[in-house]
């Protein structure tokens, strides 16, 4: 095997990995994102103080996720786009979300983390792809 081919070996691993992953991450963000906004009153309760823009902007952003999984598992140049709208959709709406914080609004800390969470994985993708697009 030359070098060549060895380091596109090696990306198509990776890039299969982060699609597994994304795919999942997306699965599991419209379940909990989904029981909270379709499931019974007991969900959102146990959801807590949470913002509904927040909670539907991850829901549907679920849909994108799987989308770029796809979009990653099959080597689609726009895979990479789709990463980074991803990636700066969440920043702004974090920036928003940060923006109520500091009004008063209540809010969960859980919803912190999570939103730094999806910030990084979706960084950490979209930089991936962008060093593998490089290597070829």
């Amino acid at each position: 095997m030359t070098s060549a081919e060895s380091r596109s070996y090696g990306s198509t691993f990776w890039q299969r990995s982060f699609a597994l992953f994304a795919v999942i991450f997306g699965a599991m963000t419209l379940i909990s994102g989904g029981s909270v906004l379709f499931g019974p009153v007991e969900a959102q309760v146990a959801a807590g103080d949470y913002m509904p823009v927040v909670l539907w902007f991850n829901f549907l952003a679920g849909f994108l996720y799987i989308g770029a999984a796809i979009g990653i598992w099959l080597q689609r140049n726009w895979a990479l786009g789709l990463s980074a709208f991803i990636a700066v959709a969440t920043g702004l709406v974090a920036l928003g979300f940060g923006f109520q914080v500091s009004q008063g609004v209540a809010y969960e800390m859980r919803t912190v983390g999570a939103l730094a969470l999806r910030i990084g994985v979706w960084i950490v993708i979209t930089l991936t792809l962008m060093r593998s697009r490089h290597q070829m």
